[in-house]
């Protein structure tokens, strides 16, 4: 399965529902964050990944399918490839250097 056919679906499925008023950018960037503060619940109280359990992990994966669910839909709205986007940020992000420091 595409990209595109993954957000072909998403669209149907907010469509088939009447949710387009509520998908503007503010909207869906308020969602998006609610589902990204979901995923950093699952990690709270845990020192390591290595904490996780089967049941963490799994209710990992369909967080990160509701934060993937509302960039789509972001992407959709603004009319540009997440691929692409990501490729973009990517070649600026290598052209960056980065300092470290240990302490």
């Amino acid at each position: 399965m595409t990209t595109q056919e993954v957000i072909d679906d998403l669209i149907k499925f907010r469509n088939d529902r009447g949710w387009q008023e509520f998908h503007t950018l503010i909207g869906l960037s308020r969602a998006l964050g609610i589902e990204a503060s979901e995923v950093e619940k699952i990690f709270l109280w845990k020192k390591s990944d290595n904490d996780l359990s089967e049941e963490d992990k799994n209710a990992l994966k369909f967080e990160l399918a509701d934060v993937l669910t509302y960039a789509f839909y972001m992407c959709e709205k603004l009319n540009v490839d997440p691929n692409q986007i990501v490729e973009e940020k990517l070649a600026k992000n290598k052209q960056r250097h980065w300092k470290f420091e240990e302490k």
